[in-house]
């Protein structure tokens, strides 16, 4: 189906128009990855029905989205855990290539850079998105100092209390009878919270870590905290560099790509609005591929990933794979049904269930419902291996697709 559309601003709705503005109000205010101004600017551009201006502002928007540098501090006293932090931020162990050195002695009196899928660095003070001021034990006047100057620089910082773990362990240790876990949480939190307050710094954010237990305590409510409070634009590069940790940290991943895969749909969409049909191309097949080798690392499932979480589980990769999805996606082999009916089959299901965000009105190219497929399939693997421990508790069937 094709749409013919002019510059008269006198013309009705189109779909477009309509389809993007009920995109912006469905998507949470906390994980919207467009800013004000490009929504503004497509908004207005569609409304008026200049598609060329829309397209380019969609396309503009897209590389600001993937190519804007996410900038954070990582400062505190030496060893108060600065460096397994950033290791643990940026999902790459203490001995892998390009981690942040970690040691019994102090390994970061210099600013280093650090790149995360080429995003995530360290650069110049004055160039921070934010700041995080790490301690183990107390905050101390140089953190405290540090804090105002951030603060008068109109920038956001947080306070970071690691090795919780250890505390936790030497308190039931030594009062194993009268041990209450929360209790000691609060009087930890209290204690940071309440001498900052007294040194003059205006509503501090504190957080209690474990660099060794990311998923424990409040790892997961810092970085919520710090997507919500990032710009739009740059939430979905922080995004893609959290560890898959827990549901919700998956949920948050999968609602921010999905919302690039509208965009990447919609900037498509304006080019042509053919419907759903004929068999892929190979130059079709191969960039599925690619997406979906993307859409498997952002999930932590690449195959590097699957053997070494293999290794660790004791059984082979084969058992692994055969527990999820996506690395059988494309094969064609052992298949009782190809691609292109399962995905018939989704986009049927996909419609006649409202489509989520997207309105019946607005035809999507056939890549939306690939992408949108592809990412519902790696997005469900993720969580299924959130629980692989008791997988493989029992023997492992193999997942039909």
């Amino acid at each position: 189906m094709g749409l013919s559309l002019s510059s008269t601003s006198s013309q009705p709705e189109t779909p477009y128009s309509a389809a993007f503005d009920e995109f912006v109000k469905n998507v949470k205010m906390s994980s919207k990855i467009l800013s004000e101004n490009d929504i503004a600017s497509i908004q207005a551009a569609l409304d008026k029905r200049n598609i060329s201006k829309a397209f380019s502002a969609i396309n503009d928007a897209l590389k600001d989205i993937e190519n804007s540098p996410l900038s954070i501090a990582v400062t505190g006293d030496s060893g108060a855990g600065k460096s397994s932090f950033i290791n643990t931020l940026r999902r790459v162990g203490s001995e892998e290539p390009g981690a942040a050195e970690v040691g019994p002695v102090e390994t970061t009196m210099e600013r280093k850079k650090y790149q995360t899928h080429n995003y995530l660095q360290q650069v110049k003070f004055d160039e921070y998105d934010f700041f995080i001021i790490i301690s183990a034990t107390r905050f101390t006047v140089n953190d405290v100092n540090l804090a105002k100057a951030i603060e008068d620089m109109k920038k956001n910082f947080y306070f970071v209390r690691t090795k919780i773990d250890i505390d936790i362990q030497k308190e039931e240790k030594c009062k194993p009878h009268t041990f209450d876990k929360q209790k000691i949480l609060k009087k930890i939190r209290d204690n940071c919270q309440n001498s900052l307050l007294e040194a003059k710094v205006k509503e501090p954010k504190v957080f209690l870590v474990s660099n060794m237990n990311v998923s424990d305590y409040d790892f997961e409510k810092l970085e919520t905290t710090l997507l919500s409070e990032l710009p739009a634009h740059k939430r979905y590069i922080f995004m893609l560099t959290l560890p898959n940790v827990t549901e919700v940290v998956i949920d948050k991943k999968r609602e921010m790509l999905q919302q690039k895969v509208w965009l990447e749909a919609l900037k498509e969409g304006l080019k042509t609005a053919l419907p759903f049909n004929g068999l892929f191309s190979d130059s079709e097949l191969k960039m599925m591929e690619k997406t979906l080798i993307h859409y498997r690392s952002y999930f932590g499932l690449s195959d590097a990933c699957l053997n070494d979480m293999a290794k660790d589980l004791h059984v082979s990769v084969e058992q692994l794979k055969a527990c999820i999805k996506s690395p059988h996606l494309l094969s064609v082999q052992n298949s009782n049904e190809s691609l292109q009916a399962k995905l018939l089959k989704y986009i049927e299901k996909f419609v006649l269930g409202g489509g989520g965000l997207i309105p019946t009105a607005f035809y999507f190219t056939k890549a939306f419902y690939w992408k949108t497929y592809f990412l519902d399939i790696v997005a469900n693997d993720a969580k299924v291996l959130l629980k692989k421990e008791e997988l493989f508790k029992k023997k492992v069937d193999t997942v039909q697709l």
